[in-house]
C-alpha cells in the first residue's frame, strides 16, 4: 500500500503546521506534522480505519488536533484528499481527487 497527497491537501498541511509554528512555535508544529505521518501510517497498515464518510470518502480524526485526513482508497493507494480543519468550512475540498 501506498498514499498520495494531493497538492492542496499538501497546502492544508503547510498551512495548519505554519499557523501552530507563528502561535506555539516549532515544537508544535512538529507535533503536529508528526500525528500526520502517524496517522498516515495507520492508514497505510489499515486503510479502512476511517469512517466511511461524504459520496465515498473515508475521514481519520487526527488525534491532539482539530483535524481530520480525507482520503479515498483506490486499488493500492491512499489518496489524502485534505488535512480538514474541524471548523473550516464543510466539504471546500469535494472538487478534489
Amino acid at each position: 500500500m501506498k498514499y498520495s497527497l494531493h497538492p492542496e491537501a499538501q497546502q492544508d498541511l503547510r498551512e495548519a503546521a505554519g499557523f501552530y509554528r507563528e502561535r506555539g512555535g516549532g515544537a508544535l508544529a512538529q507535533s503536529l506534522l508528526a500525528e500526520f505521518e502517524h496517522c498516515v501510517n495507520l492508514l497505510l497498515q489499515h486503510p479502512q480505519l476511517g469512517a466511511l464518510w461524504r459520496r465515498g470518502k473515508r475521514r481519520l480524526i487526527v488525534q491532539h488536533f482539530p483535524y481530520s485526513i480525507i482520503y479515498t482508497i483506490v486499488a493500492d493507494e491512499v489518496r489524502i484528499l485534505a488535512f480538514a480543519h474541524h471548523s473550516r468550512r464543510s466539504g471546500y475540498w469535494r472538487g478534489r481527487k
